[in-house]
C-alpha cells in the first residue's frame, strides 16, 4: 500500500480543520511542531491502494510570514518532504485566497484546490467552474463544503490522480518581465544543487525574502548571484514604477487572481443574507452596542454558567485530600500532598468552566465571522485613542491567552500602531487572570451582581488599556494610525465538533499546567510556609490539643498551630520583607507573597491563597476563608494589580522576543507595575 503524504495549506478561516472533520473513518492525532508550541493536526485514513496521511498546517495568508504560525508553514513546505498540497481556498473570497495559490505554484509541487464553503456560494445562485479553473491553471479544482460533507470525497479521488499525474505543471506566471529576471537568476542558481526549485528560489530572491537570502548567502554560489539580483530587481522596480519590490509582485498576484475569477466564477447578483445581517451588525449606530450586548452575554455566561460546577469540583478535591491524608503515612509527603498540592491544583481546576465557558465564546464570534466585523466597527472608536481597527484582534485574543496576542499584533506593519498594541496589551485580562477575579468577586459581592462586577473588571481593563494608548500616541508615538483595511468574511455557522476539539485541546492543555507547573509551585508555596520546623514549639501545641476537652477547642487549637508554623516559616520572612512596599495598597505578607507567584503565572495566586490561608475548618471553603481574612478594601486592591501589573513570564518572555530594543523592554517591565500600585493605592485609600 502506497503512502501519500499531504500538506493541508490554506489561508486562517478557509475552513480546513472543518475539512478534516468532514472525513470519515480517519484517525486524528494532535501535537506541536517540533521546537515550537504551534499546534498541528494530522489525520490518516486508507482509501483503495493508498493510506493518506494529511498534516493541517496552520494558516497562512502568503509565504511572506509574519506570525509564528505563518513561519512554521513556511518552513514545513519548504523543507519538509511530502508528495502533494492540497490549497483549501473559500470559496467567497477566491480573489484574497489566490495570492497564496500563486506563490504555491512556484514550490513546483502537485496541488489541487478545494474550493470550501462551496454550498454558501450555490444557495446565492452563484457558481464556480473548477474546468474553466484548470484549463487556466493547469491544477484540478474541487467545489466542496466541509459542513455538508459534499465534494470531500470527490477531492481524495482528484488528490490521488494529481499524485500519478505525471504531466502535472502548474500554468501560473508572473509578468513576461518579471519571469525573464528570474530566468537569469534561476540559470546561475542552477549550478548548485539545492533542495528548492531554482525558479523559486530566484522568485523568492527577487521578493527579497529574508529566509531564501540567507539560505543562498551561506552557500558559494552567492558570490555569484548577489549582483545580478541587485541589478535586476532594481531594473523590475523601474519598469513597474514601484519603490518596493514586494509590491511589484503583489500588485502582480492580485492583478492574476481577479482575472482568474473573472473568468470561473458565477457572482450572485442579489442581495446576499450576510448583506442583511451586516447592515444591522456593523450599523453606524446600533454596531457598537450589540458588540457591547456580545460581550457582556459571554461575561455573563462565564460566571453564572460557571460557577454552577465549582462546589462539586471543590468537594471532589476535598475528598481527594482528605483520602491522601488517611492513606499516606504520616511524615512529610502526606502533608505536601494533602495539604500544599492537592488543595492548590483543586482551587485551579475549579474555575476550568469559567475559562472554557470564555473560550467558547470568543471562538464563537471568529468561526461566525462577527470577529472581522467588531473589528471594523470598533476602527471609529479606537482611532480616538489612537489605535487603528487591526488592533482589536491582538487586543480581543489578549481576553483568551497574552501570548498569541502579542503574535497576532504582528499582522500590524506599522512599527508605532504595533508597538502601542503591545504595550496596552497586557490590560485585556487573560483567562488566566479569571480564577482570581472569580474567586474575589465570588467572595466579596451579592451573586445578583456578580457578572455585573465581572464584566466591570474586564471592560475597565478595556478602557484603561485605550487611554493609556492615547498618552502614548500623544507623547512618545506621535502621528496618525495607519487606515483600516479588512476584508469581511461571510457568516457561517461554527462547527460543533471543530468547537468542541478546541476546548479539549484547551483543557488538556490547562489541565497539564495545573497538574506541574501549578502543582509544582504550589509544593514549593506549601514548603517554604511549613518550614523551618520548631519541634519543641510543635509538641506544646500536640499536647495542648491532645488534651482538649471538645471539638470546638482541638479546631481551634490546630488553627492556632498552623498559623504560628506559617508566621514563622522562610515564607514569612519572604513576604515580610516585600510587605512594606504593598502595605500600603492593603497587603499583608500572604497577599504580597500571592501577588508576586502572580508572576510566574496568574493561576498560581489562587493556588497560593490556597496554601497560605489554609485552614483546618473544614466547613468553610476557600472563598469563604479569603472573605473572612482579607478586608473588602484590600479584594479590590488586588482585583487592580492583578488587572494591570505585568503578565505572566511566558508573555513577558514573547514581548521581549518581539521587541529588540532594550529601552521599550525595561519600560514595559516598569511603567505596568507603577500604574498598578498607584491605582490600587488610590482605590484602597478611597475605600477605607
Amino acid at each position: 500500500m502506497k503512502t501519500i503524504k499531504i500538506a493541508l495549506v490554506g489561508q486562517p478561516n478557509v475552513g480546513k480543520s472543518q475539512l478534516i472533520n468532514a472525513i470519515s473513518g480517519a484517525h486524528l492525532h494532535v501535537g506541536n511542531f517540533s521546537g515550537v508550541t504551534v499546534e498541528y493536526k494530522k489525520v490518516e485514513f486508507d482509501r483503495g491502494d493508498y493510506h493518506i496521511e494529511m498534516i493541517d498546517l496552520p494558516g497562512l495568508y502568503s509565504l511572506d510570514a509574519y506570525t509564528p504560525e505563518e513561519e512554521v508553514t513556511k518552513k514545513y513546505l519548504m523543507n519538509e518532504d511530502y508528495d502533494l498540497i492540497i490549497n483549501v481556498v473559500d470559496a467567497n473570497t477566491i480573489a484574497r485566497n489566490l495570492n497564496l495559490t500563486l506563490q504555491l505554484c512556484t514550490l513546483e509541487k502537485k496541488m489541487v484546490v478545494a474550493f470550501n464553503m462551496y454550498d454558501e456560494i450555490k444557495k446565492m445562485g452563484g457558481d464556480i467552474d473548477t474546468d474553466r479553473f484548470f484549463d487556466i491553471t493547469g491544477i484540478k479544482a474541487v467545489n466542496t463544503s466541509a459542513k455538508e460533507k459534499t465534494g470531500v470525497e470527490k477531492l481524495f479521488d482528484i488528490s490521488i490522480q494529481a499524485y500519478n499525474d505525471s504531466a502535472y505543471k502548474c500554468k501560473l506566471s508572473y509578468d513576461e518581465r518579471i519571469e525573464e529576471e528570474a530566468r537569469k537568476i534561476a540559470k546561475i542558481l542552477e549550478k548548485e544543487k539545492f533542495k528548492l526549485p531554482a525558479r523559486f528560489i530566484a522568485i523568492r530572491l527577487l521578493q527579497e525574502d529574508p529566509d531564501i537570502y540567507q539560505m543562498v548567502h551561506d552557500r558559494p554560489i552567492f558570490l555569484e548571484v548577489h549582483e545580478p539580483l541587485q541589478k535586476a530587481i532594481e531594473r523590475l522596480k523601474i519598469e513597474f514604477d514601484e519603490e518596493d519590490i514586494k509590491d511589484v509582485f503583489a500588485d502582480e498576484r492580485v492583478a492574476l487572481a481577479k482575472g482568474i475569477v473573472h473568468q470561473i466564477l458565477k457572482a450572485p447578483k442579489k442581495e446576499t443574507l450576510t448583506d442583511k445581517i451586516d447592515n444591522i451588525l456593523i450599523h453606524p449606530i446600533l454596531g457598537l452596542p450589540i458588540f457591547l450586548f456580545f460581550m457582556y452575554a459571554i461575561f455573563w455566561l462565564t460566571f453564572e454558567v460557571g460557577s454552577i460546577p465549582m462546589d462539586y469540583i471543590d468537594t471532589v478535591f476535598g475528598n481527594i485530600s482528605e483520602a491522601s491524608a488517611r492513606m499516606l503515612p504520616e511524615g512529610f509527603v502526606n502533608s505536601a500532598i494533602s495539604e500544599g498540592i492537592i488543595p492548590a491544583v483543586g482551587a485551579v481546576v475549579m474555575f476550568l468552566p469559567n475559562i472554557l465557558i470564555l473560550f467558547f465564546g470568543i471562538n464563537i464570534l471568529e468561526q461566525t465571522g462577527y470577529m472581522a466585523r467588531a473589528a471594523y466597527v470598533m476602527d471609529g472608536v479606537l482611532k480616538h485613542f489612537g489605535l487603528q481597527g487591526k488592533s482589536f484582534i491582538p487586543l480581543v485574543s489578549g481576553f483568551g491567552c497574552t501570548v498569541p496576542a502579542y503574535m497576532a499584533a504582528r499582522t500590524l506593519k506599522n512599527p508605532k500602531d504595533r508597538l502601542i498594541t503591545m504595550l496596552v496589551l497586557g490590560f485585556m485580562s487573560c483567562g488566566a487572570r479569571l480564577p482570581v477575579y472569580v474567586l474575589l468577586v465570588g467572595a466579596f459581592f451579592a451573586p445578583a451582581i456578580q457578572s455585573d462586577v465581572m464584566f466591570g473588571i474586564y471592560i475597565g481593563g478595556a478602557i484603561l488599556g485605550l487611554i493609556t494608548a492615547k498618552v502614548l500616541r500623544l507623547t512618545l508615538f506621535k502621528g496618525e494610525p495607519e487606515p483600516f483595511v479588512m476584508e469581511m468574511p461571510k457568516y457561517r455557522f461554527p462547527s460543533l465538533k471543530a468547537l468542541g476539539l478546541d476546548l479539549w485541546i484547551k483543557t488538556k492543555m490547562y489541565l497539564k499546567k495545573a497538574g506541574t507547573f501549578i502543582a509544582t509551585a504550589a509544593f514549593i508555596i506549601w514548603f517554604l510556609s511549613s518550614y523551618p520546623v520548631n519541634s519543641a514549639q510543635i509538641e506544646q501545641f500536640d499536647k495542648k490539643i491532645e488534651m482538649a476537652q471538645s471539638d470546638n477547642e482541638k479546631s481551634r487549637l490546630e488553627i492556632e498551630k498552623n498559623s504560628w508554623i506559617l508566621e514563622h516559616s522562610y515564607l514569612a520572612d519572604m513576604g515580610k520583607a516585600i510587605e512594606p512596599v504593598l502595605r500600603p495598597i492593603g497587603f499583608d505578607w500572604k497577599m504580597s507573597v500571592a501577588a508576586i507567584s502572580g508572576l510566574a503565572a496568574k493561576e498560581v495566586v489562587v493556588s497560593t491563597l490556597a496554601v497560605l490561608y489554609h485552614t483546618s475548618d473544614e466547613d468553610k471553603n476557600l472563598t469563604d476563608v479569603i472573605k473572612k481574612n482579607i478586608p473588602f478594601a484590600a479584594a479590590i486592591s488586588m482585583i487592580i494589580l492583578i488587572m494591570i501589573y505585568s503578565p505572566c513570564l511566558a508573555a513577558m518572555s514573547t514581548f521581549y522576543a518581539e521587541i529588540p530594543q532594550w529601552a521599550w523592554r525595561a519600560f514595559y517591565t516598569i511603567y505596568p507595575n507603577v500604574l498598578a500600585w498607584i491605582l490600587a493605592f488610590i482605590s484602597y485609600n478611597i475605600l477605607t
